[in-house]
């Protein structure tokens, strides 16, 4: 299968084969997407009836790629006297330029080809491999080509417009060319998606992107920038930045202010929890992701009981979907609110953000979300009565069974690999949970005055902390369970997600020790980071989704919560395994990649499905280097108490912004972090 190649803007995103054609099958997910709709699936360029040969592909930008190309196939070339360019970026669909130079020395007369089509599959469909269930068609007019569906009031179209003028029909176009010697010839195509409304008028999705170059030089500029002598960082500090421009997605409410969207292909939308990751990854580099947000969020709180879309009063959204699927409630995505982590989350992340850029005004802005998010945890999490925060879908068909980030439905297991009924009550929830009241009780005291509801919420943190240290404390492991059953038992398996705890703060300081113990010895540890479950485990399997698989974001988030409980060695420890890996990336971390030993592989081992770019992945090397570099918001000033693994040398971070307006961070890495059989000698500081 030909590599693909991909480019992107917003929620408008291209995939194609290595010579810039698409052909979709019904679960490819190849094409032209916008707004979860595909629409283009046919694309094929051919030159008298030729298919055309990959020379090389320049990925330009996320937004803009080059194709160089010759007519024939296989080894041997029809005609080595012509080369062809095709020039494509993304905005409002994609523009594409077609030049074909003649380097012979006789003028060529030739048939050009562009055989086009669009089944408008909902991204759903081709997850889930489901069939139309309205009308297709096509119009060839004069002056342009139409392709459009409609099912009742749903109607999308896709309109190709090119110069010059070829001639249409209902599967593409055809241009007769004459090319003299030592010439060429160039075709400007443009292929815009188009919405109808009730009324049949056409709708707006988004206005053509203009100066999408200077746009993305803007962005690097006012980013950090970043000096260190380990050079990989650099190709990996570039990497994240520019894939998180690539994964910025406006929501038509936002005013043209953009969020994290989660991943290419799949996930191109705003997502509760990953967009709130993602915005505390970045909020010491771009911190307006984050201010986007909490004011997107905010703005699709639930409002009710809603079983099919497991809607609560207060809760936040867990995905938000445009397609056909939703449309007609094929699935609960409009949005839908199964998870339980994004309604604490929310609750952190506006904390973490004041803290950062001291904007009290949208903490006072957003209070009565974030308060009713808080009451969210008391009144509706809380589903046996316990003072835990429970999850268990009311929608039975096509909703979560897990809601929490490890959502594959195996990932929450007892260490014989026994699956506990619903609902579960995981152990980071708890974490979440917990942070949420501290930082809740934070904000009513210095912003809200309201010093009563503080204290309440301080004093159902403290009972909430007590009584978590006691009930999911595996006493003969010395570690915390993954999460509690109905019967308040422990299901007790080992995994990554007690670093979660780290990071929130619900963990005694008199267990810190071993819960670090744990995610640095060899069942978590992998040499590259730390597994989601540990080896030995019923369930553990080094590329199982969510049970024994690597992802960077976990990690991420494991090192501060290390760094939080003064764990300096061991959270460098985990950057330069990351970092590390990320260089056999060519410094764009995947989602998820395989738990094998380091030592057993020698390099990293993607996940066959991994999204690519994916948004919390793309912010995790920004989080480490936070976390590296020992960053905290104290007041307004920004606190520096860097410990690099020492073969990264001097780092500097210069110009981070704040509430102290632009500062600069600087770190010389002095921390012997592993043996050279488990990190490059150069990383880790040996010789």
């Amino acid at each position: 299968m030909a590599d693909q190649v991909r480019i992107l803007h917003g929620n408008t995103f291209v995939v194609s084969d290595d010579r810039g054609d698409i052909e979709a099958s019904p679960t490819d997910p190849t094409g032209l997407f916008a707004w979860d709709t595909r629409f283009l699936s046919g694309w094929v360029l051919t030159v008298d009836g030729q298919r055309l040969a990959m020379l090389s592909v320049d990925d330009l930008q996320y937004y803009q790629t080059q194709f160089f190309l010759v007519p024939g196939t296989g080894t041997v070339y029809i005609d080595a006297k012509l080369s062809v360019m095709r020039l494509r970026e993304v905005s409002d669909g994609f523009r594409e330029r077609v030049e074909i130079l003649n380097h012979g020395e006789e003028p060529v007369e030739l048939t050009v080809r562009l055989d086009a089509g669009s089944d408008f599959a909902d991204l759903f469909d081709v997850k889930n491999a489901q069939q139309k269930k309205g009308e297709l068609y096509a119009k060839a007019e004069r002056d342009q080509l139409t392709f459009g569906y409609r099912r009742e009031t749903f109607h999308r179209h896709t309109t190709v417009t090119a110069q010059p003028r070829p001639d249409y029909d209902e599967q593409g176009m055809t241009w007769k060319v004459r090319i003299a010697p030592q010439q060429g010839w160039t075709a400007d195509l443009r292929v815009v998606p188009g919405v109808r409304g009730y009324d049949d008028k056409p709708i707006l999705l988004a206005p053509p992107a203009v100066n999408l170059g200077g746009e993305l030089d803007k962005w690097l500029a006012d980013a950090p920038h970043l000096e260190s002598d380990w050079e990989p960082l650099h190709n990996t500090y570039r990497r994240s930045l520019i894939d998180l421009a690539a994964l910025r997605f406006a929501p038509l409410s936002s005013g043209g202010r953009s969020l994290p969207a989660a991943g290419l292909p799949w996930f191109m939308t705003m997502f509760g929890r990953d967009s709130i990751f993602t915005s505390l990854q970045a909020l010491p580099f771009v911190p307006e992701l984050a201010a986007t947000t909490l004011r997107e969020l905010a703005a699709r709180q639930g409002t009710r009981i809603d079983d099919f879309r497991d809607e609560d009063p207060g809760r936040i959204l867990h995905e938000m979907r445009y397609g056909e699927s939703a449309a007609f409630k094929d699935q609960p995505h409009t949005p839908y609110y199964g998870n339980a982590d994004a309604t604490p989350l929310f609750v952190v992340l506006l904390d973490e953000y004041e803290r950062w850029t001291g904007d009290k005004a949208l903490v006072k802005d957003l209070e009565l979300e974030a308060r009713a998010a808080l009451h969210w945890i008391d009144a509706y999490a809380d589903l046996m009565g316990d003072g835990y925060l429970w999850y268990q879908r009311r929608n039975e068909e096509t909703g979560l069974e897990n809601q929490c980030w490890k959502d594959s439905w195996d990932s929450i297991s007892y260490r014989d690999g026994r699956l506990p009924g619903f609902p579960r009550a995981t152990c980071e929830l708890q974490g979440y949970a917990y942070d949420a009241r501290v930082r809740g009780a934070r904000m009513a005291r210095e912003i809200w005055r309201d010093p009563e509801y503080a204290a309440e919420l301080e004093r159902k943190a403290a009972d909430l902390k007590r009584r978590f240290n006691r009930d999911y404390w595996v006493t003969d492991g010395e570690y915390f369970a993954l999460a509690r059953d109905t019967e308040g038992k422990q299901v007790d398996a080992l995994s990554s997600n007690i670093g979660h705890l780290l990071w929130s703060g619900i963990v005694d300081r008199s267990k810190a020790r071993a819960v670090a113990r744990h995610l640095m010895g060899p069942r978590l540890f992998s040499g590259w980071g730390v597994r989601t479950l540990a080896v030995g485990e019923g369930r553990y399997n080094p590329i199982g989704y969510h049970v024994g698989t690597v992802w960077p974001f976990d990690c991420s988030f494991i090192a501060w919560g290390l760094r939080r409980y003064g764990f300096k060695k061991e959270a460098a420890q985990i950057a330069a395994g990351i970092l590390d890996a990320a260089e056999y990336f060519d410094g764009r971390l995947p989602e998820a990649f395989g738990g094998y030993p380091r030592e057993a592989t020698r390099y990293p081992v993607q996940y066959p499905t991994a999204c690519s770019p994916q948004a919390w992945s793309t912010g995790a090397p920004l989080l480490l280097l936070r976390t590296m570099l020992g960053l905290q918001p104290l007041g307004d000033s920004l606190v520096v108490d860097a410990a690099l693994p020492a073969g990264m040398g001097r780092i500097e971070l210069l110009g981070i912004p704040g509430r102290w307006g632009r500062v600069d961070a600087f770190g010389r890495g002095r921390v012997r972090v592993e043996a050279p059989s488990r990190l490059r000698p150069s990383l880790a500081g040996q010789r």
